[in-house]
């Protein structure tokens, strides 16, 4: 059942993170599926990402019917994404709810993608080092499902390597289907992006 949006949550996002580890080893694994969606949305904006020391990652800005938005990919590593995301934040002076972070989900299977706000971070250290430098949890997060090991002492490599064909396949699809509800993001629809992606 899709969780109703209250008036109050009724915000434009102005911000989507893409979580994932930089350089080409870490390229196409699970656990980069956040940088999949931000690079695919860049890509079909028109937009390149460009190195931003300041806010320890790399952005751009894209726009779409008439409105703005930023793209991060934090090159922190993915237990430090909070120092890149809470710096971007203070710079331009966003709330958690004009945040929107996309990234890896256990508890999902591959091509299934899930739109929610708030919530804890499940053992996942990127979103656990967002909440903490954030000073909470009220952003939006794109779950973009991987499929669990079955194993939780597997969980580690299994994150750290590349999907099979079929999952990969999968994974690709979900995000295609999410980057389609971007004009409902950025114009704030949330519960109309929501019901979309869940339906």
């Amino acid at each position: 059942m899709v969780r109703p949006v209250t008036e109050m949550e009724q915000h434009p996002i102005r911000l989507i993170v893409g979580l994932g580890n930089p350089g080409g080893k870490y390229e196409m694994t699970r656990h980069n599926a956040g940088y999949w969606f931000v690079d695919r949305v860049a890509r079909e904006a028109g937009a390149a990402f460009a190195p931003q020391t300041k806010f320890f990652g790399e952005s751009c800005r894209i726009r779409l019917g008439g409105c703005e938005a930023w793209l991060l990919k934090p090159t922190t590593f993915m237990n430090r994404s909070g120092q890149s995301v809470s710096s971007f934040a203070r710079y331009f002076r966003l709330e958690p709810r004009q945040i929107l972070v996309a990234h890896d989900e256990l508890d999902l299977p591959p091509g299934t993608v899930r739109l929610k706000q708030g919530g804890g971070h499940a053992g996942h250290n990127g979103l656990r080092d967002i909440i903490s430098a954030l000073g909470g949890a009220g952003f939006w997060r794109l779950r973009i499902g991987v499929a669990h090991p079955g194993d939780a002492r597997e969980v580690v490599d299994y994150v750290l390597s590349r999907p099979s064909r079929e999952d990969e396949e999968a994974i690709e699809g979900g995000i295609a289907r999410s980057s389609d509800l971007l004009a409902l993001l950025l114009s704030g629809d949330l519960q109309r992006a929501m019901h979309q992606l869940h339906s």
